[in-house]
């Protein structure tokens, strides 16, 4: 029988890899019989979807900031210059 602190470690692991069958036996019973658990199961998915949006709605956010016409204008004379000196940024 797996004790709460071995199958908090299983719950986040299974998170990042696939467990044994052994392991995933070993918790589906723990988590059976134990609600606080299951209640940290639980949490560590919400976490895990949460940051997934997160992550997801930074980057759309990132590519809906479009640069400045003075930042475009930058970019270029630097890229105008770069080719102008074959390709080599001047020092």
């Amino acid at each position: 029988m797996l004790t709460c602190k071995d199958a908090s470690h299983l719950a986040s692991h299974r998170q990042d890899r696939p467990l044994s069958f052994r392991e995933r036996w070993g918790l589906r019973i723990h988590l059976w019989m134990c609600g606080n658990c299951r209640r940290f199961e639980r949490q560590l998915g919400l976490m895990r979807r949460l940051l997934r949006q997160s992550s997801r709605d930074a980057e759309a956010e990132v590519a809906d900031q479009a640069l400045s016409a003075e930042a475009r204008e930058r970019i270029g004379r630097v890229l105008a210059e770069q080719q102008s000196h074959g390709g080599k940024p001047s020092a």
